[in-house]
């Protein structure tokens, strides 16, 4: 499968750069994957499409202030430094910016009494830093929210890429579906009888790193640790017996309800694709574990029964993730139409419910 299969254009006017106020207020495509069937709707009208008895997943995960301003110790070289995923022993997975920042490498941050050291080259721009003690205090006084790079306007309020829910710090990017949840839609839903339960996965490395290679099967995904607890599995497995949908918002709920189904049928998420024909559902299990899922079309989803995301970059793993959900070819007919109805696109964009 060709990576380029997953390509469209998109002028830059489609990127939205600043969030729209109130949250709910996004527009919302409402694509029926049986029938192809699109709909425009506003993003707060999602309650109108849901159940009472479906259960609505969401990552609480929280963005931490990841990006820091180091310099070399010993020429005064600038370098950025993006913290994806923490290590062992003060030692974190990042990305760095910089002319030679390379194993053996000693850093200093202007200001503060905290040191560091690269410690290993991974790939690219990959590194793993130890730092000389926690690296709170310092993510507090000197580390700025990283925002992805196609966005150019600065953010007034950094709470406003975070979602309402978010709870577990430790994340380089916001789960961008969730962004659109106010607290009042929250209390719609569950007036509806619709069930919340939250998953965490913290997003690291793929999301800032484009898809290399020419083929979909040789692109290697990085991994992130998802958690599910046990008390919302019970709540996903309990609505889902009882005849409700589970509803992923976004991506990263996707990939952990799905490396949770994947477990629970004894399976390997690292290899998705070694499988029965048939898949029958099964209760998820709790998992806390790191996890290699990469989605892409062929695949035979478990546990998601419907889907909200936004409109993801060309050629990007979460394309190929929805594609697998609703078909390449439908999922782009609907980016097109997405065009021509001036929907925003990425982070700050407007949403999908695909159902």
């Amino acid at each position: 499968m060709n990576v380029s299969d997953f390509d469209y254009e998109l002028p830059e006017s489609f990127i939205a750069q600043t969030p729209l106020e109130p949250r709910d207020s996004s527009k919302l495509m409402v694509l029926d994957r049986q029938t192809s069937k699109i709909e425009h709707h506003i993003f707060r009208d999602v309650v109108e499409y849901l159940d009472p008895g479906d259960v609505m997943v969401l990552n609480n995960t929280r963005v931490i202030p990841a990006r820091l301003h180091a310099v070399k110790t010993q020429t005064g070289g600038a370098v950025e430094i993006l913290l994806l995923r923490p290590l062992e022993d003060h030692q974190w997975l990042a990305l760095v910016g910089g002319r030679r920042v390379d194993a053996g490498v000693e850093l200093q941050f202007p200001g503060s009494i905290v040191t560091a050291r690269v410690v290993e080259n991974l790939d690219e721009s990959e590194r793993v830093i130890a730092f000389s003690q926690s690296v709170n205090d310092l993510l507090l006084e000197q580390g700025d929210t990283p925002l992805p790079p196609y966005i150019h306007t600065h953010l007034e309020d950094a709470e406003r890429y975070q979602t309402i829910y978010s709870r577990e710090e430790g994340s380089a990017a916001a789960p961008t579906a969730g962004l659109h949840f106010t607290g009042d839609l929250l209390i719609a839903l569950r007036q509806k009888g619709v069930q919340l339960a939250y998953c965490t996965l913290h997003i690291g490395l793929d999301t800032f790193l484009p898809v290399r290679a020419d083929q979909v099967e040789n692109h290697h995904i990085h991994t992130e640790r998802a958690v599910l607890t046990a008390e919302n599995a019970r709540i996903i497995n309990d609505a889902k017996l009882a005849g409700g949908r589970v509803v992923a918002v976004g991506t990263t709920s996707a990939r952990t309800l799905e490396t949770a189904g994947i477990l629970s049928a004894g399976g390997d998420p690292a290899r998705p694709f070694e499988q029965p024909e048939a898949c029958p559902w099964r209760p998820v299990i709790a998992v806390n574990t790191d996890t290699a899922l990469f989605i892409y079309p062929g695949y035979r989803w478990r546990v998601v029964d419907a889907f909200i995301t936004n409109f993801h970059l060309p050629r990007s793993t979460l394309l190929m993730m929805i594609s697998a959900f609703a078909g390449r070819k439908q999922i782009l007919k609907a980016y097109e139409e997405a065009k021509q109805q001036h929907y925003r696109f990425f982070s700050f964009g407007d949403a999908m419910l695909i159902r």
